[in-house]
């Protein structure tokens, strides 16, 4: 996901930054990086999420990256969820891998995911 920094954040390598989907923060992995950078990123989801609690089906058709207090919000389309509990969520051409437990979910829908923590690393081509 291409990514543009908008400031460095509190917390050692947190970043602020803005994304053709929205707007968000997380812990950047790679070298140092200044406001106004722009970079093509993957974002990590480390935490172990439940379904139906901190991912949720959503009625809109859009895809979004937004902060609620100290919560990113990530909404995509629920692509699969394996039978280990690896999921994906796929916002636009991107996808985004995770870890999940939980009953299960209708797969191809728009879900919210809800985290405190989001870690990006740079693209290498």
């Amino acid at each position: 996901m291409n990514i543009t920094i908008l400031r460095n954040g509190p917390r050692k390598n947190e970043v602020y930054f803005a994304a053709e989907y929205g707007e968000g923060k997380g812990i950047w992995n790679g070298n140092p990086v200044e406001a106004g950078e722009e970079l093509e990123v993957e974002f990590e989801l480390s935490p172990l999420f439940m379904r139906w609690v901190d991912i949720v089906p959503v009625s809109g058709v859009d895809y979004g990256i937004r902060m609620d207090g100290d919560k990113i919000i990530l909404t995509g389309v629920l692509e699969n969820i394996e039978a280990d509990g690896t999921g994906y969520l796929r916002i636009a051409g991107d996808l985004i891998m995770f870890e999940c437990l939980g009953e299960p979910m209708v797969l191809g829908g728009y879900v919210e995911i809800r985290t405190g923590e989001l870690g990006m690393y740079p693209v290498f081509l």
